[in-house]
């Protein structure tokens, strides 16, 4: 293997992982916003608020964007396998 494929091949990981947890984080993130503002709203500072909103989204966005994770994920292996 030449180094060039193997900087493609660390650069299209990295990508993937990136596309991946954005799938979970972003909706998290959201979440925690909307949450904190809400907080802020109401004046209820309670910690342990923002944590099952959080945990339900991250549970929903898996739910929903889990089989095409695992497609991504199986489709780099074997691209990755290929290329070995």
């Amino acid at each position: 293997m030449t180094p060039e494929t193997v900087m493609t091949l660390g650069r299209d990981a990295v990508h993937l992982v990136l596309l991946l947890i954005s799938i979970v984080l972003f909706p998290a993130l959201a979440t925690g916003v909307l949450v904190s503002v809400f907080q802020a709203a109401t004046q209820i500072n309670e910690q342990t608020l923002s944590f099952i909103p959080k945990l339900v989204v991250v549970f929903l966005a898996v739910l929903i964007g889990g089989p095409w994770m695992l497609e991504k994920g199986i489709s780099y292996t074997h691209h990755l396998y290929s290329s070995i």
